[in-house]
């Protein structure tokens, strides 16, 4: 049942649905992804399992998967089977979480080849199941983890009570198990230095704000995830409406910090962004985090006009190709710090020039 790693190397020649580049409002927004926590009844949650039990639960998981009709091509991976490279390759990827990656003892994750849904077991809850869309585009993600939620419900047994809704081993998480969570690029924000002006008002209508690779994760690149903090009290419906309704004014803030850049200080904005493209097309050597902050002025540049023969869903796939682990898996072999930051450099090149 599990994928081979050839199958796993096949993705690195692809771009996945959060990248693509081509949804509602991509310019701004990269992408929409909907997540909901879940637990089986007949288990405690995974902190407190044996690893028997985990076993059991993954057994569980799998037999439901093979039985229900989630995705014709969708694959179910031991990730316990994985090596470092390909469980990094997939956190690249948005695919599985740190945690995941991390954990120890039977775990796995339900993948669409096409990256539009993943479903993880064992993690922080016996189920993590997330839908991802390009561009801005709630409505379509709910509706399609909500049937992927239901399918998987005629099959397993979830942790419920009519009092407290589904039960979830992190407290914020309990009532829907719901998480919605908007990727944003938001450069023109940390030009101007608004950003820090925006997080606070966020911070007071119980939206979080993440980094790139969601929680704990630093912020590279100017990419900042928007998502509800809690959900117990209130209803699917409500929480995504508090994201729809938040989006749309971080959209207009940005679009305003664009047009204030590009009117105000357009000869110094155009000078930054030539500057990120030269120094990308030149560097012999250079980190992963200078690529992203790098990237991120080019993007911007597509997108005002100010760099032409680019299209955005190439640079959102160098963004991903220049990860540490897709440049090894790239490369086809595992490489040190040094021998990355050089081999990046060369990717660079040779797609930029």
């Amino acid at each position: 049942m599990g994928w081979c790693n050839l199958k796993i190397d096949d993705l690195t020649q692809r771009t996945g649905e959060w990248m693509r580049g081509d949804g509602p409002e991509s310019d701004i927004v990269i992408s929409s992804r909907i997540r909901l926590a879940r637990n089986l009844s007949d288990f405690p949650f995974i902190r407190k399992c044996s690893t028997k039990q985990r076993a059991q639960i993954a057994a569980a998981v799998q037999l439901a998967f093979d039985r229900c009709e989630i995705g014709t091509e969708a694959e179910y991976i031991d990730v316990s089977k994985l090596g470092d490279l390909d469980r990094q390759f997939l956190m690249e990827r948005q695919l599985i979480s740190h945690e995941l990656s991390d954990a120890e003892g039977t775990r796995a994750v339900i993948l669409d080849p096409n990256e539009r849904f993943s479903i993880m077991v064992n993690e922080e809850d016996h189920l993590r199941l997330q839908v991802m869309q390009s561009g801005f585009d709630l409505e379509h993600g709910w509706s399609r983890i909500d049937k992927l939620d239901d399918t998987l419900e005629t099959h397993l047994q979830f942790a419920f009570t009519s009092k407290f809704g589904y039960l979830t081993a992190c407290p914020t998480n309990v009532g829907t198990g719901l998480r919605v969570s908007v990727m944003l690029h938001l450069p023109a924000l940390v030009a101007t230095k608004q950003i820090e002006k925006v997080f606070r008002a966020l911070g007071k209508i119980n939206v979080a704000v993440r980094g790139l690779f969601g929680e704990g994760s630093q912020f590279m690149g100017d990419f900042y995830q928007i998502s509800n903090q809690t959900t117990l009290g209130k209803s699917e419906g409500e929480l995504i409406q508090r994201v729809q309704q938040v989006v749309p004014q971080l959209i207009d803030y940005e679009r305003k910090a664009r047009e204030f850049l590009m009117n105000e200080d357009r000869a110094d904005l155009s000078d930054l962004v030539s500057r990120a493209h030269g120094i990308l097309k030149t560097a012999k050597k250079i980190s992963s985090e200078e690529t992203m902050h790098y990237l991120s002025k080019v993007r911007l540049g597509i997108n005002l006009g100010l760099i032409e023969g680019l299209t955005i869903p190439t640079l959102n796939k160098m963004f991903i190709h220049t990860q540490p682990a897709h440049l090894q898996k790239l490369r086809g072999r595992k490489l040190s710090g040094s021998d990355r930051n050089t081999e990046r450099a060369n990717y660079l090149q040779q797609h930029l020039n």
